[in-house]
């Protein structure tokens, strides 16, 4: 029997639109309603990590292990597979915090340490330093033919949105006054949040989407979510933005300059510790400002924008 043999996660079906998604018993659906975060990045992302986990498990030898028969031996078996393959930091710990929600739920909290040091998981490297800003050219707008993806990118530069946001928004839900309040449904981690409206460009933008959509998201009614997210990554492809993070980085760029008067560290190539003291106060509360309106609960996700 397989690691969630005793508790039906999923199985695979084809629907007639051609291609292969997850379709949830009545059990594990309602189970995932109660208890998943309400972005649908997130629940991918713990349903492929689940996925994956009873798969190796059972190539590493794990024969007919039941779910609450998850022991440290099984995950201390998972880290030193992901190790030997030499995966990153950062993706062993992405994987660790679904696992870590899996066992809670089960009542089997204590299976695995909250510390990723006592597992023997090196720290997380966010900051390089690196300028991965992106600026949305013309000659790219004009190569996106379909309205939808070409707002969508045209959000993502004006309002530093995540891919997903930038689909799911309804601007006229959004639009109140002088910000954008995008509904946690539409977010990672099923977090809300504003953003401030400060320019006539990005009021003539929220217009000009509003009139696109009439009360509705970005995702053309014909399709589903999972189809434009895979028209939009072909789009970015095509135009050279891969997936248009860069977006995002240069929004925090541009917002840093007009909150502080100066260039961040990732642009300018000066650290923020050989600013003087008054840049540097203007330096944290900008930093502090921007990772609010970019949706990030610490100040060391957002230096992977701005440097450090």
């Amino acid at each position: 029997m397989r690691l969630f043999g005793a508790f039906p996660f999923f199985e695979f079906v084809t629907f007639s639109r051609g291609f292969m998604a997850f379709t949830f018993f009545f059990q594990a659906n309602k189970f995932l309603k109660q208890h998943c975060a309400s972005s649908f990045a997130t629940k991918s992302e713990r349903i492929k990590t689940i996925r994956l986990v009873d798969k190796q498990l059972r190539e590493l030898g794990f024969k007919n292990l039941q779910l609450k028969g998850l022991k440290p031996k099984h995950i201390d078996a998972l880290l030193q597979k992901w190790q030997a393959e030499n995966l990153s930091a950062g993706t062993i710990k992405n994987r660790m915090v679904h696992i870590r929600w899996l066992t809670e739920k089960i009542g089997k909290k204590g299976v695995i340490s909250p510390s990723n040091s006592d597992l023997g998981i090196d720290k997380r490297v966010y900051v390089t330093n690196e300028n991965k800003g992106k600026t949305l050219t013309e000659a790219q707008l004009n190569a996106v033919s379909d309205p939808y993806i070409k707002m969508s990118l045209q959000l993502q530069a004006a309002f530093g949105l995540r891919r997903e946001e930038a689909m799911k928004i309804i601007v006229d839900k959004a639009v109140q006054g002088d910000r954008l309040l995008l509904d946690a449904s539409w977010c990672k981690g099923g977090r809300d949040r504003a953003i401030p409206i400060l320019t006539d460009e990005q009021r003539q933008l929220l217009t000009q989407a509003s009139t696109l959509t009439r009360g509705r998201s970005l995702i053309p009614k014909q399709l589903m979510y999972v189809q434009q997210m895979k028209r939009y990554e072909n789009t970015c492809l095509k135009i050279g933005l891969d997936r248009a993070h860069g977006l995002r980085h240069r929004y925090a760029q541009q917002r840093y300059v007009a909150l502080t008067g100066f260039e961040c560290h990732a642009v300018s190539g000066v650290a923020a510790r050989r600013l003087s003291e008054a840049h540097r106060a203007l330096d944290k509360m900008a930093r502090a400002i921007i990772t609010q309106e970019l949706g990030h609960g610490r100040l060391p996700v957002t230096a992977v924008y701005l440097g450090s």
